[in-house]
């Protein structure tokens, strides 16, 4: 992000400080939630006695990962903005550009594919498990790095320094730029958002009409929680990743030059916005999950214990009723 240092010495003077200091509140929330989501989920694989992860599983612990390569990209991005400069070489200049816009693909096509997944396993639960779905997964995660290094690929090849001041900056021309950016906008945020909302819009339809037909009437409850989940997830990766993509379109409409003082307000707030997406995803994907509250509390009192606390938490937690963990049965 190119920040024009005369568009008022106040605000800039601001920037340099509150930057830097909200990526640094977010590295550390997003590292501690990150790192609490892959030791429970390798910890089920450990407890359960399994070579590879269960159902979902896998998905979640690639999500972690994809964001905790964009939480490594970010001090990057702060010394740059408190400097006023780029302050590293060249090819850190490219190896930055391309892992963010790698991981942050391999985010998001991992997003869509929670949302198939999670469908396949609610309404085709016999097949899925014919299929072996869980022997799949760790498959489809590779394959889909394979986009999402495609579309990173430019960053790698057009990135470069300029002087005066010097900044990381894609020397394309203004054509190129605009078809590269419309395929960024494209693929890794327009057509992963249709899937997400198709499916989920499929799966609360297949929940609404089994209950109406009176196959399963304890299903109501679970079908308002998909309801709000679902509305929630499509609202937060639309809130987290649209205003980045504008101010994209912003900047290419501003032929590429630094980010004007009427923008920049915004382009704070559009880059704290996509940040916050590595600190969301595990809020909603599994701290969100009764079982994964579960583990995450016997940890605590493990953890409590293990210090010698005066208080710990009690075993008797009474759980809301979840028919559905969204996992794959245990497969020989």
């Amino acid at each position: 992000m190119n920040i024009s240092h005369d568009c008022g010495s106040l605000s800039w003077e601001l920037t340099r400080v509150l930057a830097p200091t909200l990526d640094v509140i977010v590295m550390l929330i997003g590292l501690v939630g990150h790192s609490l989501v892959i030791y429970i989920l390798t910890g089920r694989r450990r407890k359960n006695g399994l070579q590879s992860l269960q159902g979902t599983d896998m998905l979640l612990l690639a999500l972690s990962f994809s964001d905790l390569l964009l939480l490594v990209c970010l001090p990057f991005h702060s010394a740059a903005i408190a400097l006023g400069y780029w302050p590293f070489s060249s090819i850190l200049c490219k190896v930055i550009s391309f892992l963010g816009v790698a991981c942050n693909s391999a985010s998001v096509f991992t997003l869509a594919a929670l949302a198939v997944t999670r469908y396949l396993i609610v309404v085709y639960p016999t097949w899925t498990y014919r299929f072996r779905m869980r022997r799949w997964l760790p498959v489809t995660v590779i394959l889909m790095w394979v986009p999402a290094v495609a579309l990173a690929a430019p960053q790698f090849a057009f990135r470069q320094l300029r002087t005066a001041p010097i900044l990381c900056f894609a020397f394309l021309s203004d054509l190129s730029q605009l078809v590269y950016s419309t395929i960024l906008f494209l693929f890794s945020f327009a057509f992963p958002l249709i899937i997400i909302v198709v499916m989920y819009i499929k799966l609360y339809s297949f929940l609404r009409r089994t209950r109406l037909q009176g196959t399963a009437p304890q299903l109501e409850r679970y079908q308002n929680q998909v309801t709000k989940t679902s509305i929630l997830l499509v609202l937060v990766f639309t809130i987290c990743w649209l205003p980045s993509y504008i101010l994209m379109f912003l900047l290419i409409a501003n032929n590429n030059s630094n980010i004007p003082a009427q923008h920049l307000n915004f382009a704070i707030i559009a880059r704290l916005l996509a940040s916050s997406s590595a600190v969301a995803n595990p809020l909603l994907y599994a701290f969100m999950s009764n079982k994964f509250r579960r583990e995450l509390l016997t940890l605590g009192r493990v953890c409590c214990k293990g210090c010698r606390c005066i208080m710990c938490p009690g075993s008797a937690i009474v759980e809301p009723f979840n028919p559905v963990e969204l996992d794959t049965p245990p497969q020989p």
